[in-house]
């Protein structure tokens, strides 16, 4: 999508790094169907099994005011604290759904971004996907790096994204390309590890824990891995868990405690990333790059396309960021000659 940043064009140049940070987000995209008119009476208008005959693509999705903790569901994130009881009863799909506190329910679809900054000069869009609307944002990172990779040439080393990617196969894909990944800690304080030197876990009481077993995750997640099963480091040295030297709870019990990590070196990174430092809020504040970009895209209408399947709608978008990419070259071409006149003064 921008090879064309790649051609030196009068006295441009690329810089060195560019495409080293990038930005990641979604925004989603309302379809053109009366199930999203509010002012007209549709029956099941939130039936997910009844699409919309307007656009028999697109898909019933909640768009969130903010980005919680992973659920259950995507089990990529470490373990998730158990979903609470229900406390009414439950409502049949052909009424509607009560407003969220949260979000809003749309038909339609989402449209991801890889942005990055050219300081002092534009922001770009490296890679962009459409997908229907019921599609977790976790779905677009594995998709929109690879088209990241096939643009740039090589993988970009350093990330900022929000609480929504924070899961263990997006710090480990930048911290293999020799970066890392700037992402909020979205579960529970309570559940965040620390580490021996050899690289096991904790437990309260300071002590490594034994890996005693793996086995491969396979369903519930986005993206099967191998997760490690580790024990109370006194049971694997014969002694009884009630030895525990703070009297932990679990102590109580024969095998101490337990807890189950991917034994991925993402899983360690997003553990241990020091998200207070200031090389973290430094990749992090990149995020607004996608702010910037999604503001442009929502000016040339990408919001509600009069449009009624995926494949025109996916198409569209793709023109859209193109477009904004080609009034970013321009923007370059009319700072750079000032950008290399500020940077001779100095010298």
């Amino acid at each position: 999508m921008l090879n064309f940043l790649s051609i030196k064009t009068g006295q441009y140049h690329p810089d060195i790094d560019f495409g080293d940070i990038i930005a990641l987000d979604t925004k989603h995209i309302t379809a053109w169907v009366k199930e999203n008119n509010l002012k007209t009476f549709v029956r099941d208008r939130y039936n997910k099994e009844r699409r919309p005959k307007g656009d028999p693509d697109c898909r019933l999705g909640c768009k969130r005011r903010e980005n919680s903790a992973p659920t259950a569901r995507d089990g990529d994130a470490g373990s998730p604290a158990p979903l609470a009881t229900p406390t009414s009863e439950g409502m049949p799909a052909s009424e509607p759904l009560p407003p969220l506190s949260k979000g809003e329910y749309y038909w339609g679809y989402a449209s991801g971004v890889v942005v990055t900054k050219i300081e002092d000069l534009a922001e770009v869009v490296l890679a962009d996907l459409t997908q229907p609307f019921d599609q977790s944002d976790q779905s677009f990172f594995l998709p929109l790096m690879q088209r990241t990779e096939n643009n740039l040439g090589r993988k970009p080393r350093f990330g900022a994204l929000d609480k929504a990617y924070d899961a263990f196969y997006v710090y480990e894909y930048f911290h293999l390309a020799g970066g890392f990944a700037a992402v909020p800690w979205a579960d529970r304080d309570a559940h965040r590890k620390t580490f021996s030197p050899e690289g096991l876990p904790l437990c309260a009481a300071g002590l490594p824990m034994p890996l005693n077993s793996t086995f491969w995750q396979k369903s519930h997640c986005l993206v099967p891995h191998e997760v490690g099963r580790y024990g109370c480091p006194l049971v694997a040295q014969g002694q009884c868990a009630a030895a525990c030297p703070i009297h932990h709870p679990n102590a109580a019990r024969q095998l101490g405690c337990i807890t189950s990590l991917p034994t991925s070196v993402g899983a360690r990174v997003r553990h241990q990333l020091d998200r207070a430092s200031q090389d973290f809020k430094r990749i992090y504040n990149q995020r607004s790059a996608c702010e910037r970009i999604n503001s442009q895209a929502l000016a040339l209408g990408i919001e509600r396309p009069h449009l009624r399947n995926g494949r025109s709608i996916a198409n569209i978008n793709t023109l859209i960021y193109v477009l904004i990419n080609l009034r970013a070259l321009g923007r370059i071409r009319e700072r750079l000659p000032q950008r290399e006149a500020a940077h001779m003064l100095k010298l």
